[in-house]
């Protein structure tokens, strides 16, 4: 429909064949004909590598079923974590042979430069000073010969349409072949005349809508016509022509999501077009909706789809004549162009450039009357459009190329011989120099060569220079590549409706790198979209597909089927290679090419492939013409659908531009810091809570120093108070308890104590509960016979071999003397399936206080001082460490006090608690603080929720509870469970709220506790309610919102300073920003300073440092059974480098910061955040930088939709990635690259491992936080069954 017709109108009528088959026929004439990198220039540089041994990746072979993660039993560690032994398992001699890989680094040396700790600039690639550059002079613009004066050419195209048409009606204009060549149709001059007569009649008067014309001139009309029928496109084009409609020629759609079929319909929706013209075969195969007609395709406006066969068609009004103009600078046709990126754009070309166009090309090719030319081409488009290649007889100078662009049209053609044109040329060219944009000859014996022929000489009538690609497009030196521009008067106007992108480059650009050679030859070596610039060298992803191709032609690859494509990962384009792999292929063979590819490219052209990825046949994105979609194929990939079954990463070979690894400043001292605070004008970061002394009579304090006199003095005072209401998971109360009541089981166990366990004071008793009012009153039971209670969570009776031995560790750890239990979990301990897991004959003493009889206690314990032992609390922390801490009485009664203040806690209140009682601060709420206050306490236990998800807010509703605790992992359960039932849950009010602490031991998560507050604002839980808490070992509760107070504040911080150790405040919304919320305000009688985790001096406000605590409720020390407290004394009795080095401090082990805000607290004072950062055990060390694993965890769930979970360690200085596959197993290859480029750009860091596992494999603990450590330890023993391992190469 196009200027393919050029030849043919403008002379006199000539055949025009077109046959079908038209991918294999590209394949045989490619835009430029070069002797590609031969094979055996590949099997030889592939020669020069010895067998290097990479690691493999693994892939699933089977699956295992996965233990529960809320039991994680942790490795047998006391204080301090064992170092990782490595295993002799599958996957730690693969970590071991890709660490012997990384032994030989190929990247180029960094150069010095000063590096600011606050910035971290990526290293910039130096030019080799070495490295060829053009030196030729500059080169002239060529002009093509004039354009020939005809006398009797048309006035326009359509003018010879209708002058052959009624003066030599009976002429051939057209055969159709079909696949074997035989002629299907042929169309004459007359009937393609008479036809578009018709056709251009009945678009203009038959077609209306609400008795309106639908159509006028100059409107868009699509042309969708198979390759198969170049005739009715024929007509379809001349008669829009006719009928002055402007035709948009595309491809047919064979599917609602073909590849690239959105961008075409925001084409066809943008120029405003309504009405595809087909055929009836045509319209009868494309995808139908239920009421039978064609289907909307994805992206694309609503059509009405016009058959055009003759039947559909009405004969012209006698009066009826088109107007035949002169070609004027209308548009006449709108062909469409794909760019790189895969958007789509429409090119206007004129009437006067369709009629220049003929005029050119009839006087280059030197056509005449009669002759026959055979288009093997795409006719809808491009040079299949205005003509074919001219064959007299396939003379070797016959077949020769000729380069042409959507834009410019054609460019330059090679002249028939008899014409008198120069000679075919032909060049070798160092591939190397080229990769700079020099043109240097080479000898044909070297490897890395570029054999290119010429694409003939420019047209007539039109000026051609060479730019530079890069920059100001300043004309190219002779010897140097650049893009081929072209100024004549038949070339496209305008890109449609893109007025700025036509300014600035419509006028001549026609997307091809080439050079003007001798005899002023063009040549082509590359186009622009398929160009790739790596380390500031320019590659072609035509030649890479070559390179690959000829490591193994056609017997690896399915039928020669790669992508080649680039993507930008930090700042520098990274080369992708996607081939689809033979059916037959097995995957060590497609690992040996892979590696093999990889070789023989970086060989041949000096660069590294980033990713190299292998999909099943016949799976990647097609072209209209059969070849790959590639700019489909690389938005699935970096959408992560491109589901490949093999996938090697190099990013460690490829990614040369890391920032450089900082180096560690000499330490400037405490005192220095301190005087550069002052001299800056920055206060030491030191905040306490309120001062108790003050805040009510200490008498009060005093006669409630020991834990077990309040509850006999409430016995006593208050028998018949509520203390504790336990809810199941139907919501009712299975067991309550009040002062009496509570006090007489206390009772009960300590005679069973002394009497069945005949334990002595002091010893050390184990309770094994299920979270319940038993749990509290054997708590008591200990207190009132002297003895020292260790609380542990039951095994898991589904579990045990997983669940038991942490049991066993703790009650061995411990020294406990004796356990108390329930019957059922008596049998449990003393079971078979108990045996298998641990040494069940080594259990110390086990009672069950399921019937005890009732017996009055002779006389109960009292301590001799407040600083004795009161309980023990046992934890697995996240680095896997089982610590004990010892709280003494007076340590207990403090941190009660403290909470009652801090929450304004009396007897008339209830609070609603959904925590694990076993440590920290979820033992102190649900066994301490309601004999101390006398409130009540609604117990909710969180393994209730898995049968009930409403079940904690439904309590918090119907008891109208102000005060509620709980736990992330019940907050995220509430969250997932009911976020999509919030109208059913209409009976549930959380107006009533004040205040909703999350207890936690980390940094807030702030994503979480702003989704739960949104959620449920429905419901009537205020914004303002939901807060977070903060302790750790040495003291389990140091911040807690409470009651009063101004609320929690949020500041963001920029995430690359926290690396350095640094806290730079920025905007919300800046680009690396850390949203950080506050852990809650600071307790009464709690003291925080923050300290250098080196020097130990004091920081300023808002530096980032260790945070130490001061108060009442510290624990005394940890709890070890070899005496360790040696290397742990200074958690406990740290004191500062210079300044206050008087008084003693604990060491939290958490990096934070304080920062004085401008709201005011209850006592008038300004206000002192505390903001939490993360765990000093759990950071990891890389490039001489502190990361936090949840901030690279939290940039890798959010890379794709799959991403259930994530958790990251290192191992040898290696970054192992974790991740949770929420999705068919054949996403599983997808994530690797996804995760390795988000680590990349974000964290600046390179990932050795990607593990790709099932949900639930991220062993989590009871507070919700990951075991990372567990996660490290079993993936080092290969017990992940992940479902595949990835190694970066």
């Amino acid at each position: 429909a196009t200027d393919k017709l050029v030849t043919a109108l403008s002379s006199k009528p000539h055949y025009w064949n077109s046959t079908l088959d038209l991918s294999a026929v590209q394949e045989m004439l490619p835009l430029r004909l070069k002797t590609y990198v031969h094979t055996e220039a590949v099997q030889a540089a592939l020669a020069k590598y010895k067998e290097r041994k990479m690691p493999m990746p693994s892939k699933r072979r089977s699956v295992l079923v996965h233990s529960s993660v809320e039991t994680y039993t942790p490795p047998v560690m006391h204080l301090f974590c064992l170092t990782g032994v490595p295993v002799n398992s599958r996957v730690s001699s693969k970590i071991q042979q890709l660490l012997n890989t990384l032994k030989r680094p190929k990247r180029p040396p960094l150069k010095e430069f000063f590096v600011d700790d606050f910035e971290e600039l990526l290293e910039v690639q130096q030019p080799d000073p070495n490295q060829p550059k053009p030196e030729g002079n500059q080169m002239s613009v060529l002009k093509g010969e004039p354009l020939g004066v005809v006398t009797n050419w048309p006035p326009s195209l359509l003018a010879a349409l209708q002058r052959w048409g009624t003066t030599q009606p009976k002429s051939p204009c057209l055969t159709a072949l079909d696949t074997t060549g035989k002629a299907i149709y042929t169309l004459t001059y007359g009937k393609l005349w008479s036809r578009s007569l018709k056709l251009a009649y009945t678009l203009l008067n038959k077609l209306t809508t609400r008795n309106e014309p639908l159509l006028k001139p100059g409107d868009r009309v699509a042309l969708v016509f198979p390759n198969s029928d170049p005739v009715m496109f024929m007509v379809a084009f001349y008669g829009c022509l006719l009928a002055e409609l402007i035709p948009v020629p595309i491809e047919v759609p064979l599917t609602r999501k073909d590849a690239g079929s959105q961008q075409i319909g925001f084409l066809l929706g943008s120029c405003g077009v309504t009405l595809a013209l087909t055929t009836d075969a045509c319209q009868k195969g494309l995808p139908k909706a239920q009421t039978g007609e064609v289907v909307t395709f994805k992206g694309w406006p609503r059509l009405i789809w016009f058959v055009i066969d003759g039947k559909h068609l009405a004969k012209p009004a006698k009066d009826w004549h088109p107007q035949v103009r002169d070609a004027s600078a209308e548009i006449a046709y709108i062909e469409y162009k794909t760019s790189k990126e895969g958007s789509t754009v429409g090119i206007t070309i004129s009437h006067a450039s369709m009629l220049a166009h003929c005029h050119a090309l009839t006087q280059a090719c030197g056509y005449s009357e009669a002759e026959t030319l055979t288009n093997v081409l795409d006719f809808k488009r491009d040079a299949g459009l205005w003509h074919g290649v001219l064959t007299v007889s396939l003379r070797p100078e016959v077949i020769c190329p000729c380069a042409s662009s959507s834009e410019a049209l054609t460019v330059a053609i090679r002249r028939p011989p008899e014409l008198g044109g120069p000679p075919p040329g032909k060049a070798v060219l160092s591939m190397n120099c080229l990769s700079f944009g020099v043109i240097r000859v080479d000898t044909e014996e070297k490897l890395s060569i570029l054999t290119v022929q010429d694409v003939g000489q420019i047209m007539p009538g039109a000026n051609v220079c060479v730019v530079k690609v890069d920059g100001t497009p300043y004309l190219c030196k002779a010897d140097e590549v650049g893009e081929i521009c072209v100024n004549s008067g038949a070339t496209g106007m305008a890109y449609f409706g893109l007025l700025g992108i036509t300014k600035n480059v419509i006028s001549s650009v026609t997307g091809l790198l080439g050079f003007v050679g001798p005899d002023y030859l063009v040549f082509v070596v590359g186009k622009l979209d398929g160009l790739m610039t790596v380390s500031g060298r320019r590659h072609n992803a035509d030649d890479v597909v070559a390179t690959a191709l000829a490591v193994e032609p056609m017997k690896f690859v399915y039928r020669g089927r790669i992508a080649v494509f680039s993507v930008t990962v930090l700042h520098d384009d990274r080369i992708v290679l996607v081939a689809e792999q033979r059916p037959d292929a097995s995957e060590e063979d497609s690992f040996q090419w892979m590696s093999r590819v990889l070789q023989a490219i970086d060989s041949i052209h000096q660069v590294g492939v980033y990713c190299l990825a292998l999909v099943p046949a016949n799976t990647l994105p097609k072209a209209p013409l059969g070849g790959i979609h590639v700019s489909e194929t690389k938005q699935r990939f970096l959408e992560g659908a491109l589901h490949p079954c093999n996938v090697l990463m190099c990013p460690h070979t490829c990614v040369t531009n890391l920032p450089k690894p900082r180096q560690k400043q000499p330490d400037v001292g405490p005192a220095s810091m301190i005087v550069g605070n002052l001299v800056a004008g920055k206060r030491i970061a030191q905040a306490s809570g309120r001062d108790v002394t003050q805040l009510e009579d200490n008498d009060q304090a005093r006669k409630f120093l020991y834990l077990a006199d309040v509850l006999q003095w409430r016995a006593q005072t208050t028998p018949d108070h509520p203390l504790f209401l336990l809810l199941n998971s139907k919501g009712t109360v299975t067991s309550t308890a009040s002062c009496i009541q509570l006090h007489k089981r206390a009772e009960r166990v300590a005679v069973a104590l002394m009497e069945k366990g005949r334990l002595n004071v002091g010893d050390h008793v184990a309770l094994v509960y299920p979270p319940g009012v038993d749990l509290i009153a054997t708590f008591y039971g200990c207190l009132y016979a002297g003895c020292i209670p260790i609380t542990v969570r039951p095994p898991h009776p589904q579990n045990l071999a997983t669940t038991l031995p942490t049991v066993k560790m703790i009650v061995e750890v411990s020294k406990s003397a004796c356990i108390l239990t329930t019957q059922v979990i008596m049998k449990l301990l003393k079971s078979k399936e108990a045996a298998a897991a641990v040494d069940i004959k080594t259990w110390p003493t086990i009672l069950d206080t399921d019937d005890m009889p009732k017996k009055k206690l002779a006389n109960i314990f009292r301590p001799a001082s407040p600083d004795m032992l009161a309980y023990l609390d046992f934890s697995v922390s996240t680095t896997g460490i089982l610590a004990g801490v010892k709280m003494s009485h007076a340590a207990t009664s403090a941190l009660c006090r403290s909470i009652k203040l801090q929450c304004e806690l009396y007897p008339s209140r209830q609070i609603a608690i959904c925590l694990d009682p076993y440590c920290g601060l979820g033992f102190a709420l649900w066994c301490l603080c309601s004999v101390y206050s006398g409130h009540q306490s609604i117990l909710v236990p969180p393994l209730e929720l898995e049968s009930n998800v409403s079940l904690w807010l439904s309590a918090v509703s119907q008891y109208k509870v102000r005060v509620t605790f709980c736990s992330y992992s019940v907050m995220e359960m509430c969250t997932k469970g009911l976020g999509t039932q919030t109208d059913m849950l209409r009976v549930i009010n959380l107006s009533c709220v004040r205040t909703c602490m999350v207890v936690a031991e980390e940094r807030p998560r702030i994503t979480l506790t702003q989704s739960f507050s949104k959620l449920f604002k429905d419901l009537g839980l205020s914004a303002r309610a939901v807060s977070t808490t903060f302790g750790c070992r040495v003291n389990v509760a140091i911040c807690l919102q409470g009651t009063a107070g101004p609320d929690p504040t949020t500041v963001y911080v920029d995430m690359r300073a926290l690396r350095h150790d640094r806290v730079r405040l920025v905007e919300r919304g800046s680009p690396h920003s850390l949203p950080l919320m506050e852990s809650g305000k600071i307790l009464p009688g709690v003291k925080v300073i923050i300290a250098h985790t080196e020097t130990k001096g004091p920081l300023g406000d808002s530096h980032l440092g260790e945070i130490w605590v001061s108060s009442p409720h510290n624990a005394t020390g940890y709890y070890t059974v070899y005496g360790e407290e040696a290397l742990h004394a200074d958690h406990f009795t740290a004191r500062l480098s210079f300044g206050d080095t008087q008084t003693i401090w604990a060491r939290t082990g958490y990096l934070g910061f304080l920062r004085r805000t401008e709201l005011t607290d209850a006592s008038g004072e300004r206000h002192d955040a505390l903001y939490v950062v993360g765990s000093l055990d759990e950071t990891l060390e890389l490039r001489g930088m502190r990361y936090h694993p949840i901030d690279i965890e939290t940039s890798v769930i959010r890379a794709h939709k799959s991403i259930a979970e994530c958790a990251v360690f290192t191992w040898t200085n290696l970054l192992v990635v974790v991740v949770e596959l929420e999705g068919s197993e054949q996403e599983a290859l997808d994530l690797v690259a996804l995760v390795t480029n988000v680590v990349l750009e974000e964290h600046y860091l390179i990932v050795g491992v990607v593990v790709i596992v099932d949900p639930g494999v991220i062993p989590i603990n009871s507070r919700g936080e990951k075991q990372r450590m567990h996660l490290r330890d079993g993936f080092l023993a290969d017990q992940l069954d992940p479902i595949y391992v990835a190694y970066n190469m």
